[in-house]
């Protein structure tokens, strides 16, 4: 657990707080000195390197590797990305529908999650959506339509619209039982708290560096388990997929041997130099301290709200990152906490309210006297 002094200290980091109380990490994360520094460095590497790419090369795979243990894999089962919309994509266009055409999912994922797998029709994937009820989804209803069919399972960590915290272990036997793999989206997750895909037993794993990873778009992961990676062939490819990225031989397709072969262009070194520093960040701050941190100002939070008679979307025993308040006028709403220097964000009828090491009990007041002083535009409980 972190001291006062500690959070403070770590506060220093990112001036925007000096301003704002930052409850936006759901969408992007603060900026810190670490991250600027960052790129300064690609800046001064790209103004005096006599072998530029030769020194982002190192950079690209450092960071690979860095990531690699911070989610317990290796770095040979890690791909380095664009976007989380990239993986998916790479993982999608890798597998057949012939035999197991059914793709099963939760109502609440991300808009990308649904969006790619529903683009697979046309290959012959047949995708059902489990419905939730009072913003979450019960383990029985998978269990209710994972079956023989079903090719793979893609499941939300934590979802976007409602912070509703998605029971992976079980999720994971269920999809087991039954021969299915399990694509896990963490990007409203990782950064949070320690996440160990080896524990989890899931097949692949997506997330992104802008919210919780504190960096900017541009840079995303892939795991792919070991015992995949050569069985799957992406028909989405380029020059970074290849066994020899640098022979430039325009008539061979030769594919990584480890997980980069769902890579696909030229990476983004700019963001490469801003995503290292971040995760150095976290990792030594302490993933459990970061956790600890957050859970505490979740619930916080989440009972100073039901004490104003807000009601919320988020299930009461959430330990966080993310809390999603009711609101009669979400959009309004987040204006006017905006007027009070409090930045959030809107997502249909939710007020979303995220949390990082970085915050404070301090921020929780703030937050939760500027809707005492707006409850018109809140739905009551």
């Amino acid at each position: 657990m972190l001291t006062d002094q500690q959070v403070a200290e770590l506060r220093s980091h990112f001036p925007i707080l000096r301003k704002k109380t930052y409850l936006y990490s759901c969408s992007q994360g603060a900026l810190s000195d670490a991250v600027e520094s960052g790129m300064r460095e690609y800046a001064d590497s790209w103004r005096t390197a006599s072998d530029p790419w030769g020194e982002w090369m190192g950079v690209y795979e450092g960071l690979r590797a860095e990531f690699a243990r911070f989610i317990n894999a290796s770095p040979d089962e890690v791909a380095i990305v664009n976007t989380a919309s990239a993986g998916i994509n790479a993982i999608a266009s890798a597998l057949s529908f012939d035999k197991r055409n059914k793709v099963v999912m939760g109502e609440y994922e991300f808009p990308t999650m649904g969006q790619i797998w529903l683009a697979q029709q046309a290959r012959g994937a047949s995708v059902e959506f489990v419905d939730g009820t009072d913003n979450a989804i019960a383990t029985d209803s998978y269990a209710r339509t994972i079956d023989e069919r079903t090719s793979i399972v893609p499941v939300t960590q934590v979802s976007f619209v409602n912070g509703f915290r998605s029971d992976v272990a079980g999720i994971v036997r269920l999809a087991r039982a039954q021969g299915a793999l399990v694509f896990l989206d963490g990007y409203q997750d990782c950064g949070t708290r320690p996440i160990d895909v080896k524990a989890l037993e899931v097949d692949f794993f997506v997330t992104g560096t802008l919210k919780y990873l504190l960096s900017a778009a541009g840079v995303a992961f892939l795991y792919v388990r070991r015992e995949l990676v050569e069985t799957l062939q992406p028909t989405m490819t380029s020059w970074f997929s290849q066994r020899d990225v640098f022979s430039f031989n325009t008539k061979r397709l030769d594919p990584a041997p480890s997980a980069r072969r769902f890579e696909t262009g030229t990476p983004p070194v700019p963001n490469l130099f801003m995503a290292r520093p971040a995760l150095q960040l976290l990792m030594n701050v302490g993933m459990e301290n970061v956790a600890a941190q957050i859970a505490g100002l979740a619930r916080a939070f989440q009972s100073g709200a039901r004490e104003l008679g807000i009601a919320s979307k988020t299930p009461p025993d959430s330990c966080g990152p993310l809390v999603v308040l009711l609101a009669k006028d979400s959009t309004a709403i987040v204006e006017r906490l905006a007027t009070h220097g409090i930045m959030v964000s809107a997502r249909h009828d939710g007020v979303r309210c995220a949390f990082h090491v970085y915050n404070t009990l301090d921020d929780v007041g703030a937050a939760l006297d500027a809707l005492k002083q707006n409850l018109d535009l809140m739905v009551r409980c």
